[in-house]
């Protein structure tokens, strides 16, 4: 069932959202060459809880997974895609990172997530980067009341692939609110004019996942977590928190 959420509520998500924010913009200040994994996560978790928050995934556990995840983010470098578990790993130059942050304050959920290389930038990566934020600002856009679930998969799928690019095959967004997963399911590509009617007071975490050589693909890691791709292609992935107001989308993570 899609829960709708008081205007009220949409603030204290934003507030929740503000906090995701201020983390992944100190992890992007950060990340350089030679810093770990683990002191990304580290830094992010003492933001978090310094603003009063709950880091979201951690100890997470779905049904799906062998283990409670063990991190504040997810961090997921060059070929892997999403839910990296942050590690002893450090930087180096030409690093593609894609860095997925939740929060949860006073009960309520801020998702969010970014992408960026490294010290020196391929050209390619910073094409991927680039084509991954637009077709997330197309779904966003797509995201507006009287519209369909379906016009923001097709916004999404259709920049994406007429780019050239990938998408993780079945993966996509969800709704969001006083749990990081609610319904409903928002898929990166659909059918525009279909599905869901989408309605003020729904509260959605859109997330494409680019792969840069048009495969879509994956394989998991050995903990049970981490989806890499098969080719061994990069890939991007970018995430708002997006609320659907009366006069259109209202970005609660930007």
């Amino acid at each position: 069932m899609v829960e709708l959420k008081t205007s009220a509520e949409v603030q204290t998500m934003r507030a929740a959202g503000q906090v995701v924010a201020a983390a992944l913009a100190a992890v992007r200040k950060s990340a350089a060459v030679g810093v770990s994994l683990l002191d990304l996560d580290a830094l992010a978790a003492d933001l978090i809880v310094g603003a009063g928050a709950v880091p979201l995934f951690r100890d997470y556990h779905p049904s799906w997974a062998p283990s409670p995840f063990p991190g504040s983010l997810c961090t997921s470098v060059n070929d892997a895609v999403v839910h990296g578990i942050p590690d002893p790993y450090r930087l180096r130059d030409g690093d593609l990172i894609s860095v997925d942050c939740g929060a949860r304050l006073d009960g309520w959920c801020g998702d969010a997530a970014i992408s960026f290389v490294v010290g020196t930038a391929d050209l390619a990566d910073i094409a991927l980067v680039a084509a991954t934020e637009a077709a997330l600002a197309h779904g966003i856009a797509a995201a507006r009341p009287g519209n369909r679930l379906g016009d923001i998969g097709a916004a999404i799928g259709l920049y994406a692939r007429g780019a050239g690019y990938g998408m993780l095959a079945d993966h996509g967004g969800h709704g969001i609110g006083r749990r990081m997963h609610e319904d409903p399911h928002v898929p990166n590509e659909g059918r525009a004019g279909k599905g869901l009617l989408l309605r003020p007071g729904m509260v959605l975490a859109i997330e494409p996942m680019l792969i840069a050589d048009g495969s879509d693909d994956y394989r998991c890691d050995a903990d049970g977590w981490t989806l890499r791709t098969v080719t061994g292609a990069r890939a991007a992935h970018s995430e708002h928190t997006v609320a659907i107001g009366e006069d259109g989308p209202e970005v609660l993570t930007r």
